[in-house]
């Protein structure tokens, strides 16, 4: 797959209604789209593994655990302690390889198998560290990908949430803690991710790729656009970066008067 064809895979998957997001294959595609020219059939095979592996498992064992043993045990997805800042963390077919990644990563393997196999689960877009709510007869259950698929009590989440700097009101609230998102809500985490982490390192070409990726997932969010229209001015791309923002005008929102802003300042560097 080329850069070009993943921005095809990704416009159309933009288009698509929640309910039926093309989670893996976008994934795939936010992967190629920024180092192209890669084999993304040992994703699809791992993937069809852990579907067929939890369906076998649903059988005997809570949705919660069946899941968490399917991904962690049998297939020894885990979260990377040693290298946390590596690229390929952040990399589905990377992560396909090594059996190592960050939570918003993983989550993508456990979000799609359980889609699969029927179990009722959804990414959780916590601070700091992305997790899954699984739901059970008992009610929604709390996992944590990166630890092995174990379960967060919501004593931990309360903890977590303070430390992320939430407010004690808002840290006691489950409701809140535990807000699930959509597929495509998961994987725009992850480009976020990539983004702040090449902005910290000053790939901007990396932060312009992620940033688009994020306009192409949500067509009717402006705000990705104004990052790929600031990653482009740090290129000294100050015409590609009045493009990005000219994209960003189209799409109605409340913040013109902020865009507009962001225009001028280009357009007084370009004069």
């Amino acid at each position: 797959m080329t850069r070009d064809e993943a921005i095809e895979t990704l416009t159309s998957a933009g288009q698509a209604e929640d309910e039926v997001f093309p989670l893996l294959e976008a994934a795939i595609a936010c992967a190629i789209h920024d180092y192209p020219f890669r084999d993304p059939e040992p994703v699809r095979t791992l993937a069809a593994a852990a579907a067929e592996r939890l369906a076998e498992r649903m059988g005997g064992e809570s949705p919660d655990d069946a899941l968490a043993e399917t991904m962690a045990s049998d297939l020894r997805l885990n979260g990377d302690l040693i290298h946390y800042d590596s690229p390929g963390n952040t990399d589905v077919i990377d992560v396909a390889d090594t059996r190592r990644g960050l939570s918003a990563a993983l989550s993508v393997f456990y979000l799609d198998a359980a889609r699969r196999a029927g179990v009722k689960a959804q990414g959780v877009d916590f601070p700091g560290h992305f997790l899954l709510r699984v739901e059970t007869p008992e009610g929604p259950v709390a996992l944590d990908p990166f630890s092995q698929g174990r379960l967060v009590l919501p004593s931990e989440l309360t903890r977590r949430a303070l430390r992320a700097g939430l407010t004690p009101h808002v840290a006691d609230r489950l409701d809140v803690l535990m807000a699930p998102v959509t597929d495509r809500q998961a994987l725009i985490r992850l480009q976020n991710v990539l983004f702040s982490r090449a902005i910290r390192a000053a790939d901007y070409e990396g932060a312009e790729r992620s940033a688009l990726r994020r306009a192409l997932l949500d067509p009717e969010d402006h705000r990705p656009w104004l990052d790929v229209a600031a990653a482009r001015e740090k290129q000294g791309s100050l015409a590609g970066a009045l493009e990005a923002l000219a994209r960003a005008r189209t799409v109605d929102d409340p913040m013109e008067i902020t865009r507009q802003m962001s225009v001028d300042r280009v357009r007084l560097q370009l004069n």
